[in-house]
């Protein structure tokens, strides 16, 4: 039989395929200037696009054709001379005044896949809309032009690290660091955050991981618990070396749009923990207005938190580009999900691991806490305790995935793990709520053959029943 290439289909942000099988020169070669195209049809007074890359392997050779055959097409084309974290490129494209950002990275998916994340010109992920248009519009034939576009190369970094610097208190940071106030451990998962924190402190941060590696050290580059071992070793070092310090580790994905936090005890912080935390520290240390926007996945604690400070709320798919869509429309304090995507409408609709974290650390330095520490204060405030875990279940072909979707659809679950269901919720895949006040989200990946399950409940062992509950159901 013949091999056959996956068809190009966009998920929750971009088009991500495996290197060689779906993701091709020709493919790319053909789908940028279609891409561009769509772009400049709600933006016709621009002929500019910014193109960038992460670190995965080939990522700058397939910019260097994504930027020729937008040339060819007749596209103005800023290349990308190095690597960069994907806001990097959503902040080009805002401040040239670009149709967008076409940025070559599959984020925080395993080694052999790579993407084409497509950001608009307002600087976010561009919505549904217009990646269904593109895929509609695959078979068009986009011809070269009469007078080729012009090509030149440019330092994402510089602009980028001026706007993230704008937006906090740099030097507070920095003196915490150089006076041994602060201890900051970093680690960058191969990715395209790297030197990230030293350009934009001033100072040198020690990094794990730092050298490029396209195979992520053979896991994936995404910021879990469990892909991040060395982080948790020199944390629990630190204590031993820096028993007074405020003591923090930071995890960037490969794109470095998401993060996930370690506390001075070597605790996993992921955003459910962290989006709490930089809702507080906008709201009152910073004064800054706007409402709340979370997904479906969200923790539970994050309407209270918006409830304590009088703060709107809205929820959202998971993707981060609906979290974007509702920012072009209102002032979003925070937007976040539960994955390590946080963004705020004072910089650009777009998550942002970087400005999140200068965000968490200027918090734990202002307040002299640490990030538990200030968790927990807020979980006292609204009384509110909960536990949380995701698994994610490889799937063996599209055909299980179908079969699991028609028995969600037909045979809707009256209970779960011997509870009653109460409500069933379907912005994005099933999220069951049981009596006892626990939570389970059945969903599809956007962007991988998986099964993602999520749940949150009073305790860790109800979590893991009901995720034990649904890993069975679905394998059956």
């Amino acid at each position: 039989m013949p091999f056959q290439a996956n068809p190009i289909k966009f998920g929750t942000d971009g088009w991500r395929g495996v290197i060689a099988a779906d993701f091709t020169f020709e493919r790319v070669a053909k789908l940028a200037p279609l891409a561009a195209t769509v772009l400049q049809e709600s933006n016709p007074n621009s002929n500019l696009i910014i193109v960038g890359y992460d670190r995965r392997f080939m990522a700058e050779d397939f910019a260097q054709i994504t930027a020729e055959a937008l040339q060819d097409a007749g596209f103005d084309v800023l290349l990308s001379d190095n690597f960069a974290p994907t806001p990097a490129f959503s902040w080009a494209a805002f401040a040239q005044k670009a149709l967008g950002a076409l940025v070559l990275t599959a984020s925080h998916n395993p080694a052999k896949y790579l993407g084409l994340k497509i950001k608009g010109g307002f600087g976010g992920s561009v919505s549904e809309d217009v990646t269904s248009k593109i895929e509609s519009r695959l078979e068009e034939y986009i011809p070269k032009a009469d007078k080729k576009g012009t090509l030149q190369l440019f330092d994402p970094w510089e602009s980028y690290c001026n706007q993230l610097r704008s937006q906090v208190d740099i030097e507070l940071i920095k003196n915490a660091i150089t006076s041994g106030k602060l201890k900051i451990l970093v680690d960058v998962m191969h990715g395209a955050a790297s030197t990230g924190l030293s350009r934009l402190l001033g100072c040198d941060i020690p990094e794990i991981n730092a050298p490029r590696d396209p195979l992520f050290g053979g896991a994936a580059p995404e910021p879990l618990a469990r892909y991040i071992p060395e982080l948790f070793r020199q944390i629990k070092e630190t204590a031993k070396s820096y028993p007074d310090a405020l003591r923090i580790g930071l995890v960037f994905d490969g794109d470095c749009d998401r993060i996930a936090s370690i506390d001075g005890n070597g605790n996993f912080c992921s955003t459910q923990i962290l989006i709490p935390i930089l809702i507080e520290h906008l709201a009152t240390r910073r004064n800054l207005e706007g409402e709340i926007v979370k997904t479906v996945s969200g923790s539970d604690l994050i309407p209270k938190i918006a409830q304590l400070f009088k703060i709107p709320l809205s929820e959202t798919a998971i993707g981060y580009k609906y979290i974007a869509e509702r920012m072009l429309t209102h002032q979003v304090l925070v937007g976040g999900e539960e994955s390590g995507g946080v963004g705020y409408s004072n910089h650009i609709p777009e998550r942002d691991a970087l400005l999140s974290a200068l965000y968490v650390l200027e918090a734990v330095v202002k307040s002299g806490k640490d990030i538990t520490e200030l968790y927990e204060n807020l979980r006292q405030q609204v009384n509110f305790t909960s536990d949380y875990d995701r698994i994610d279940l490889t799937l063996a072909n599209i055909e299980q995935k179908n079969q699991l979707q028609e028995r969600l659809a037909n045979t809707p679950l009256t209970e779960i793990a011997g509870k009653k269901v109460v409500n069933c919720l379907a912005i994005d895949g099933y999220k069951y709520r049981m009596e006892d006040d626990s939570w389970l989200l059945i969903r599809f990946s956007g962007t991988e053959p998986l099964l993602r399950l999520y749940s949150e409940a009073p305790t860790l062992k109800i979590v893991q029943e009901n995720l034990t509950w649904a890993k069975k159901w679905a394998t059956e």
